[in-house]
C-alpha cells in the first residue's frame, strides 16, 4: 500500500525511507548514466574490431574472404571509435577542449606523477590515421597491401602503442589483464606470420 504524503511535506516526496516512496531520477542523471554506458560500450566494441582487423590478416594474409572480413572489422571498429569520441566529448567533456585536456592531464599525473594533456594530440592523431586507413583499405586489396612495408609497421606499431596504453596502462583489475593476454596473442601471431614470410620461397 502506498502511503500518501501530506502537501506539506515535500521533501518526503523523494525519501526512499517512505514506504511505498519511488526514488525520482532526474533526466541529467539519467542522461550520464546512459552517455557513460555509450562511451564505454562503443569503445570496447572498437578495441574488439580492431583485435579481429589485426588478427585475421595474420592468421592467414593469403585468403581474400578472411582479408574482406578483416577489412570490414577495420571499419566497423573505426566507425565505432568515432561514435565514441562523440560521445566522449558530448557527455563527458560537454565539447570542450580545455576540458577534455584537463581529464587527459589528470589520468596521466596519476599514472606517472606528471600532469600532462599532450596526450590527448595522440589520441587525436590516432583517429586520423585510423580514418585514413580505412579508406585506403577499401579503394583496394591490392593497392593496400603494397604500401611500403614501413608504413604499415608504423601505422600498426602506433596503433598497437594507443590499445597497449588504453587497456594495459590506463587500465585497471580484468581490462588490465585482458588487454594483456590479447597484447600478447598478438605478438605471438604477429611472430608466426614472420616466420611463415621468411619460411615462404620466393
Amino acid at each position: 500500500m502506498k502511503v500518501r504524503l501530506p502537501r506539506s511535506c515535500p521533501y518526503l516526496q523523494n525519501d526512499p525511507a517512505v514506504p511505498g516512496n519511488i526514488p525520482r531520477v532526474s533526466k541529467k542523471e539519467t542522461s550520464v548514466d546512459v552517455g557513460e554506458s555509450l562511451t564505454r560500450w562503443t569503445v570496447r566494441f572498437a578495441l574488439g574490431c580492431y583485435v579481429l582487423g589485426v588478427a585475421l590478416p595474420l592468421w592467414s594474409r593469403s585468403s581474400l574472404r578472411t582479408q574482406a572480413q578483416a577489412r570490414w572489422a577495420w571499419t566497423l571498429g573505426c566507425l565505432a571509435f568515432l561514435a565514441h569520441v562523440l560521445c566522449a566529448f558530448q557527455f563527458f567533456h560537454h565539447w570542450s577542449y580545455a576540458a577534455a585536456y584537463e581529464e587527459t592531464a589528470r589520468q596521466t599525473a596519476e599514472r606517472f606523477g606528471l600532469a600532462w594533456g599532450g596526450g590527448l594530440y595522440f589520441n587525436y592523431a590516432f583517429t586520423a590515421a585510423w580514418v585514413t586507413d580505412v579508406f585506403w583499405w577499401w579503394r583496394g586489396l591490392k593497392r593496400y597491401q603494397a604500401r611500403p612495408r614501413w608504413l604499415g609497421i608504423a601505422l600498426h606499431g602506433f596503433f598497437g602503442f594507443m590499445a597497449f596504453n588504453a587497456t594495459v596502462v590506463f587500465a585497471t583489475g580484468l581490462v588490465r589483464w585482458l588487454g594483456l593476454s590479447i597484447s600478447l596473442g598478438l605478438a605471438v601471431l604477429w611472430w608466426r606470420a614472420q616466420q611463415t614470410t621468411i619460411g615462404r620461397p620466393d
